[in-house]
């Protein structure tokens, strides 16, 4: 039997009372694979690791240590969320490890896409190993890994960035969810009492901000693209398109133009508005707004984000770009 082949007799969850029996279900096998030892795991305040996250709590307590990595790409707000929601209202054993600077310092100079990104995976894997070494008695390493992981990439999770761990640290992988499509984790995040905002995140890269502000990333220029993008998707929820839009972002890209502030000329960035609809992520069109909203993104991502004096829209679907721009 293929042991990363999902059931055939696997009813899809939908309902909540399916996502209970799942949650009844994955509580016992997690207590029988982990007995009374130790998991860790890290977590990213992504749906699929908060669901694993939130069934472990359930499952073994403080049994588990949760690894947040504050990597200084994340969206605006999303560290204090992840600290609120486990370590406030779940009371999981929680290590928040603060490595902004570290990344950023590493990350100064380097505009190719790809090598931000294996030097965002690559410290990330170093931040969390150092952090497993400091805990005594783990025997178990915790992954959201989900099916399309394992359909996609023969069962590794490479995002999540744990698979390069050293093989001496010898964790025993658990994968509850391992078996699940996107859409029945949500179902399930939504049942284990999860914030719908963490619930139903919108797919954010790896390396989060990194490739949303182009070319070698600068502090200021990233602060630019984390403030326009929570001015963004403010305004998408209160004229009511979240969870109506797939997908929406800023991007800042490493080039000024000429504006004027005050009555004085200005040499600021653009702030780039995308936002997208699909239903695979292999094609894209892009979503219509209306002119009211766009007038108000102007408005305030000009005037509340410094160092930004223009704001476009990229209206070109996927193909012949991608959703994202690196």
């Amino acid at each position: 039997m293929n042991m990363n082949k999902r059931p055939e007799s696997m009813a899809r969850i939908t309902t909540p009372e399916l996502a209970n029996a799942f949650i009844d279900e994955q509580l016992a096998a997690l207590r029988a694979q982990i007995g009374d030892k130790k998991v860790l795991l890290a977590l990213s305040g992504g749906v699929d690791s908060s669901v694993v996250a939130a069934l472990l709590i359930k499952a073994v307590g403080t049994q588990l240590t949760c690894v947040h990595v504050n990597h200084g790409l994340l969206r605006k707000g999303e560290p204090e969320q992840v600290i609120e929601v486990f370590r406030g209202q779940m009371k999981a054993n929680l290590v928040y490890v603060d490595a902004v600077d570290r990344f950023l310092d590493k990350l100064a100079g380097v505009s190719d896409p790809e090598q931000k990104r294996h030097i965002i995976g690559a410290e990330f894997i170093r931040v969390f190993e150092e952090e497993a070494r400091k805990l005594n008695g783990i025997s178990f390493l915790a992954q959201g890994t989900i099916y399309p992981d394992i359909l996609e990439s023969d069962g590794v999770k490479a995002h999540h960035n744990v698979g390069g761990l050293p093989e001496d640290l010898q964790f025993e992988l658990v994968e509850p969810i391992k078996f699940l499509y996107k859409d029945e984790v949500r179902v399930v995040g939504k049942a284990l009492g999860l914030p719908d905002n963490m619930v139903f995140r919108q797919p954010f890269p790896g390396p989060g901000l990194g490739v949303r502000c182009i070319g070698a990333i600068t502090r200021d220029r990233l602060e630019a693209v984390r403030e326009s993008d929570a001015i963004l998707r403010e305004e998408f929820a209160r004229n009511g398109l979240e969870g109506k839009v797939w997908q929406y972002f800023t991007v800042v890209p490493d080039f000024k133009s000429t504006g004027i502030k005050d009555g004085k000329r200005t040499y600021d960035w653009p702030v780039i508005i995308r936002a997208v609809n699909t239903v695979d992520a292999v094609t894209a069109e892009c979503a219509e707004l209306s002119f009211e909203l766009m007038q108000k993104l102007v408005a305030r991502i000009t005037s509340e984000v410094p160092g930004v004096n223009r704001v476009l829209w990229d209206l070109t679907p996927k193909p012949s770009a991608t959703i994202e721009w690196e």
